[in-house]
Order: C-alpha cells, then sequence, then structure tokens
C-alpha cells in the first residue's frame, strides 16, 4: 500500500524533539538545494553525464544521519542527500558531477557511484544491488555497522536474499534499507513481482517494516535496529519528483513530503527559522557553483 501515513507511530516528533527537527530540516534541506542547483547546472549543459537526484527523497538520507552516526555507508546511484547529510564535502561531489580529479571519487565515477572517505562512504560500481553483499561482508569482518540501501528494483536481484540469509543467521549488524518508488526507471513493482521483500525479511526472522516516508518514522525503526546489534530491513514507500536519471519529469508525485514535513514544523513554532535556513542554505549552494 502507497499512502503518506503507511506505518504512521503517533507522537514520535514530539518524542525526539525541537532540535532533531530543525538539524534534519537543515540536512534535508541542504541536499534539496543542491541537488537542484545540480539540476540547473544539468540543464545548461555544465554536467554532461547521467545524474541521479534525491530531490523527494532527501529526508530519508537526513534521518538516517541523524540517528546512525558512525556507520559504514554502502549507497547506491541516487545518494547524493545520503553523502551530504552524513556531512561528507560538498565541494567533492561537485568537483565529481564536473568530472574533475578533485572530485570525491577522482572525478571518475560521476553521479552514479560517489565515496566519501571521511564519513567511511563507500563508493557503487553501478552494477544493481551489488552494494549489499559487500555491507554483510564488511560487517561480518570489522563487528561494525552497516548501513546498506538499495531501491525497489535492486532488491530483485538474485545475490541480495542470500546476502540478508546470512546476516540473519550470524546476526550481523546491518541495516537493510529499500527505497521504494514503486518504479523500475517506469516499471511499477505489481508488474515485477508478486512478493514483498519485507514478507522475504521476516521470514528468516529479521525485523522487518513496511512504511511511508517520513523522516520521524524512519529515524525510529533505524534507531531501533542499531541499538539491538541486530540486522533489520526497512522497506521506505518514497517518491522521486524528478526522472530515474536526468532532470525532467513526468507529472506530479503520489505525494509531497517537502510539504509535509514544513506542516509539521511549523507546528513546532519554527516559521522564520525555516526561511532562515532555507536562504542560508541557497546562498551556500549558490557560492559552490559560482
Amino acid at each position: 500500500m502507497r499512502t503518506p501515513t503507511l506505518g504512521h507511530l503517533p507522537g514520535l516528533v514530539d518524542e525526539f524533539g525541537k532540535d532533531f527537527a530543525l538539524e534534519l530540516f537543515r540536512r534535508g534541506n541542504y541536499s534539496r538545494n543542491f541537488d537542484y542547483q545540480v539540476k540547473k547546472e544539468a540543464d545548461k549543459k555544465r554536467i554532461n553525464i547521467p545524474i541521479y537526484l534525491t530531490i523527494g527523497s532527501e529526508f530519508n538520507s537526513a534521518a538516517l544521519s541523524m540517528v546512525l552516526p558512525g556507520v559504514n555507508i554502502f549507497g547506491q546511484h541516487r545518494c547524493h542527500g545520503l553523502y551530504l547529510s552524513f556531512g561528507a564535502n560538498p565541494e567533492a561531489l561537485r568537483d565529481e558531477l564536473l568530472g574533475l580529479s578533485t572530485g570525491c571519487s577522482g572525478g571518475m565515477s560521476g553521479s552514479n557511484a560517489i565515496q566519501g572517505k571521511e564519513i567511511n562512504m563507500y563508493g557503487h560500481s553501478g552494477l544493481m544491488g551489488e552494494q549489499i553483499p559487500i555491507a554483510v561482508g564488511a560487517a561480518m569482518a570489522s563487528g561494525e555497522t552497516s548501513l546498506a540501501i538499495c531501491g525497489d528494483a535492486s532488491v530483485e536481484e538474485d545475490y541480495i536474499y542470500p546476502s540478508l540469509g546470512w546476516a540473519a543467521t550470524k546476526e550481523f549488524p546491518v541495516i537493510f534499507i529499500c527505497e521504494d518508488n514503486d518504479l523500475s526507471i517506469l516499471t511499477k513493482v505489481e508488474v515485477r513481482r508478486s512478493w514483498s521483500p519485507v514478507d522475504v525479511a521476516k521470514s528468516m526472522g529479521m525485523y522487518a517494516v513496511d512504511i511511508t516516508d517520513d523522516p520521524w518514522l524512519i529515524a525510529y525503526h533505524a534507531k531501533k535496529i542499531n541499538e539491538s546489534g541486530k540486522p533489520g530491513f526497512i522497506n521506505i514507500r518514497t517518491c522521486r519528483v524528478l526522472w530515474h536519471a536526468g532532470t525532467g519529469n513526468d507529472g506530479l508525485p503520489e505525494w509531497d513530503r517537502y510539504s509535509l514535513i514544513l506542516a509539521e514544523l511549523k507546528k513546532l513554532g519554527f516559521d522564520k527559522e525555516l526561511i532562515d535556513i532555507d536562504q542560508e542554505n541557497k546562498s551556500k549552494v549558490e557560492k559552490l557553483w559560482a
């Protein structure tokens, strides 16, 4: 079921508090402004590589970064927001998208496989889902928590579930995230499969939930899994605003999470703060790309 309230738990905004809410907005808003600037640069042909923008899902990464400091990060192709929210260098990401040797991957991977050594974020090769077994192997070898993120198409790859099964059997500390926008480029989930990855994860004895992209809900479940020291799986129903790759638009998303977050924060009395943060982040991004 795809709704903006799937898995809703009352009281989480108050439980996490005002400081959490404001910093959550600061991180997600920065990623959003950064990617809208990337869109402008691509539309001006200053960026000439495939780009995978996180607009619409930037608060997923912001929420994870708030409750999972110090984890080893294994993202996939749509992870500008992941890189920025966890605190990696935005100048190095800019340079990567421009194909410069000063980029975070030496200008050789572009938007597809960014890494951030300073935040223990490891690059994705472009092979769908290959980061999942690597994340499990890292947790097995180091005993440290891995954050392993894939999409609703790559979760169908055949090496994903042996990796989940191994992590579940050995209780490796891996937080599995599926960012589920119901689309493999343009093909909907219902066309591709009749099963749920959450049901599969549960069948392995793993903590697994299917939720909407409410950042407080994401933070709640990610924190719970992390504190358990065991593996867990979160399927996040999310909406991309622009194309799978590039800057086009096929119409309005199913829901507007950014507007829903603004409404929650205004209830906390943050009207002026939201404007100030947005203006500050816009200014930072514009200067970065000037």
